[in-house]
């Protein structure tokens, strides 16, 4: 009887986890069909910056060869704006589906969040897949400017404090951080120079070559075609060693100013917090194969970057620690609000 008993309790019990574990079986397979079959469709990717910005032209690099390993294709998409934060807000909204992904850069990643409080995402909001490229950062002047010099043009900032303007694309930028931090190594006040904003590298590059502004320092990427022209004249890079590219130039760390080489743009691919496992394993089989990609290089390249394809892991690490890095220079520098 007591036997009897137990059987009659214990087998509703027994029926109900059987009964959770083939419907979690059920799903499982589901979603495992699912994400195996990942993409079905086309994959937007966003760029929180306009058309010809450095970002757009990484992220069409990608858009054109990814497609051969994914097997659909990527269509970019610009959605510019508040200095890049409201396209990088819509994919950290956006269903982690891996349908809507970000093509983020150093200004709208870290630069944004690390000198304004209000930004409305963190860093590390997002799921990441791989750093695409670097960028080395190059401080210009016009092609006939009476500079013959970094030390020459510095010695005149110096000379005529608060004259001379520089470009920027905006405050929290790459291209905004340069000068200043220099002005800061120097032991000159941050408005040694002035900076004008400018709604995109386009036209950055337009005031510089029109005289519009004395200097820029930007990415490679966007001042090379009129270095090659004549029409800009690169003064100094920020990378350890001399560029193939400017094997000419002087480096930060040749004219005595070695901490300027923290100083380097890149862009990366990332997407909504909770990117399903499989999603990311596919993209990084992809990423994988562009860094053997001869075409996808070349084109990496041909825009001024240098391929620096990385791990989910090592690309986290990577964003977390630029972060950690211009929250200090934002402190440094007085440009944290």
């Amino acid at each position: 009887m007591v036997r009897g008993v137990f059987i009659s309790v214990a087998r509703p019990a027994i029926l109900r986890r059987m009964l959770r574990y083939l419907t979690l079986t059920a799903l499982l397979t589901v979603s495992t069909v699912l994400h195996a079959q990942y993409p079905v469709r086309s994959i937007l990717l966003v760029v929180p910056y306009s058309a010809g910005s450095d970002a757009d032209l990484s992220a069409r690099n990608l858009a054109a060869h990814a497609p051969r390993y994914l097997g659909e294709s990527v269509v970019v998409v610009n959605q510019p704006g508040a200095s890049g934060a409201i396209g990088t807000l819509a994919v950290r909204n956006a269903a982690p589906d891996g349908y809507r992904l970000l093509l983020t850069r150093i200004a709208s990643q870290v630069i944004l969040p690390a000198t304004d409080t209000k930004t409305p995402y963190k860093p590390t909001d997002f799921t990441f897949i791989s750093v695409l490229e670097t960028n080395p950062y190059v401080c210009a002047v016009k092609g006939d400017a009476p500079y013959a010099s970094m030390k020459d043009l510095i010695a005149d900032v110096r000379a005529q404090p608060g004259k001379l303007n520089f470009a920027t694309v905006g405050e929290g930028t790459i291209q905004n951080f340069g000068p200043q931090y220099l002005f800061s190594l120097l032991k000159m006040p941050k408005d040694a120079a002035v900076g004008v904003p400018y709604k995109g590298s386009g036209e950055l590059v337009a005031a510089l070559a029109g005289g519009h502004v004395q200097f820029a320092c930007s990415n490679l990427g966007a001042l090379l075609g009129q270095f090659r022209a004549g029409t800009l004249r690169p003064l100094m890079t920020t990378t350890r060693q001399p560029i193939k590219e400017l094997p000419d130039v002087p480096t930060a760390r040749s004219l005595g100013w070695s901490e300027m080489e923290s100083l380097a743009a890149w862009s990366a691919l990332a997407g909504p917090p909770q990117l399903p496992r499989e999603v990311i394993q596919r993209w990084t089989d992809v990423m994988a194969k562009l860094a053997r990609d001869p075409a996808w290089i070349a084109g990496t390249e041909k825009l001024g970057g240098t391929p620096a394809v990385r791990s989910p892991a090592e690309t986290e690490r990577f964003v977390r620690d630029q972060y950690q890095l211009y929250e200090r220079l934002a402190e440094r520098l007085g440009l944290r609000q």
